[in-house]
């Protein structure tokens, strides 16, 4: 075995001594060349890129959270406070059906939060078997993520009534 000699080099004639030489001159320049050569032939940028439009489509959320039916779902209009009937006039009926479209229907048509969906007989069954009385009462006080009358406060008793009656109708 021959000994390795720690203070040898790897160049050992002058003409090894000369390419080296040239290629540590030569690679750093050609190296920068190409880089200046990448940075001034890259092709401008599209003008239209800064239009408001395109910045708004660039920057544009990825989802958004809305609450409410979804959609294809009639949206329900907000309900006006209901008219005081006259001194001695007999109140109207009420349409279940027309309050369920306006009030009930954001929540009941997708079951939002594990509320029953309208027709659901499944769900709707042991809801039923508590009696009229108490769904009533859920309604008109919340029960749940329900707020108080669905979430809309001008809802009479007659009303809600009304609508748990056309719910329950629907899903026996």
């Amino acid at each position: 075995m021959a000994e390795h000699d720690q203070h040898s080099s790897f160049i050992k004639t002058p003409k090894q001594l000369i390419v080296v030489i040239l290629l540590s001159f030569l690679i750093p320049i050609v190296s920068i060349i190409l880089i200046v050569q990448l940075v001034v032939s890259r092709p401008a940028a599209n003008p239209a890129a800064l239009a408001e439009e395109a910045i708004a489509a660039r920057i544009q959320p990825v989802g958004r959270v809305e609450f409410g039916p979804p959609e294809g779902v009639k949206k329900p209009a907000v309900a006006a406070a209901p008219a005081k009937p006259a001194a001695g006039a007999k109140p109207a009926a009420v349409d279940g059906k027309a309050v369920y479209d306006k009030t009930c229907v954001a929540c009941h048509a997708v079951s939002v939060a594990g509320s029953p969906r309208l027709g659901d007989k499944a769900a709707w069954a042991p809801r039923i078997q508590t009696g009229m009385d108490s769904m009533v009462q859920s309604v008109l006080k919340g029960k749940g993520a329900m707020p108080p009358k669905g979430g809309n406060a001008a809802l009479t008793d007659a009303q809600a009534r009304a609508a748990v009656e056309f719910m329950v109708s629907q899903s026996k």
